[in-house]
């Protein structure tokens, strides 16, 4: 086993490990009504950090293997076939194919604007528009707030000055 991050007691900052949250959801997710011990969340938290480590060593030397730059798809399920776990492929495969349909409905929403249907011409006058009525109510608040603080200034002076002339009478 590598000792890579995987030590409990190690205080590196450059440690890796899995979201405490993440594992705690998984087990209880597969044992709802079982108490597992801190101890075995740890144990388990290795465990899949070491299959992520071992699994990802693999795919990188077969993408190495392949001249390959970025390991993709491909080289993790032929890890997983090399390192014996070929049972646990289709189930990977099936995932990779949610994967890849998340990604296309999310690449759908993207182009959003250019299925309005209202030409980008249109929308730039829209935004120009909208900018424009905010810079005249900015100025608008402006204005008001200047006139309040000139209100507030002339009543200051008007008390001074009506403080003088009785402090000057007395």
């Amino acid at each position: 086993m590598s000792d890579v991050g995987l030590d409990p007691i190690s205080n590196d900052d450059d440690e890796l490990i899995l979201p405490r949250a993440s594992i705690n959801k998984i087990i209880k997710e597969i044992l709802p009504n079982i108490r597992v011990a801190n101890e075995s969340r740890e144990l388990v938290m290795n465990c899949c950090m070491e299959f992520i480590h071992l699994i990802s060593s693999e795919a990188n030397d077969i993408c190495n293997e392949q001249q390959k730059k970025t390991i993709n798809a491909e080289h993790v399920l032929q890890a997983l076939d090399q390192l014996g776990f070929g049972d646990y492929k289709s189930e990977a495969e099936e995932v990779m194919k949610d994967c890849k349909i998340v990604a296309a409905n999310r690449k759908k929403q993207s182009n959003r604007l250019e299925n309005l249907g209202i030409p980008e011409e249109e929308l730039l006058r829209q935004q120009q528009e909208l900018f424009a009525k905010a810079r005249e109510e900015q100025a608008a608040a402006d204005l008001s707030q200047w006139q309040h603080i000139q209100e507030i200034t002339s009543q200051q002076k008007q008390q001074e000055e009506s403080d003088l002339e009785s402090d000057e009478e007395s």
